[in-house]
């Protein structure tokens, strides 16, 4: 129940209005949800959970059907592959983690919408990946608290 309530409250954390000028300080966050599901739970968490969550993404922002659930699969498969590895970094060393798997995922979702839109890439596309870097920290310490991780016996 609380991994659906973390992101549903990402979901309105996307669809609050902001101003034009401030829409691309905006981090996507129900990818950085989608990560630290990932990281904290990933027997439960992965690739078809991002599938399901990248659709109902496309659905709310009326995207081409199943854009941003490839790429959110890919995010989950990425994290679900090295999140021994990702667990064990310091904070700041995970933040720029998350930063190249945001990279990764704008850059995935960027590709497929050039093919079907006459859109380009500019600077204002990616900051929202940096923003997600900043925000990792707290993000992860809130969840954290949120679900505690199982004590060792």
């Amino acid at each position: 129940m609380k991994i659906v309530l973390s992101f549903i409250i990402a979901f309105l954390l996307v669809l609050v209005p902001f101003p034009d000028w401030a829409t691309m300080y905006r981090p996507d966050w129900v990818v950085l949800v989608l990560i630290y599901w990932c990281l904290a739970l990933p027997d439960r968490i992965g690739p078809g959970a991002g599938w399901i969550v990248g659709l109902l993404v496309d659905i709310t922002q009326a995207n081409l059907l199943g854009l941003n659930a490839l790429g959110m699969s890919l995010v989950g498969y990425l994290v679900n592959r090295f999140h021994f590895r990702l667990r064990v970094f310091p904070w700041w060393q995970q933040a720029v983690s998350v930063l190249l798997i945001l990279l990764l995922y704008r850059a995935l979702v960027g590709w497929i919408r050039g093919f079907f839109t006459t859109s380009y890439l500019d600077f204002g596309y990616w900051v929202p990946c940096f923003i997600g870097m900043l925000v990792w920290p707290w993000l992860y310490l809130m969840l954290r608290d949120l679900y505690p991780q199982r004590k060792a016996r």
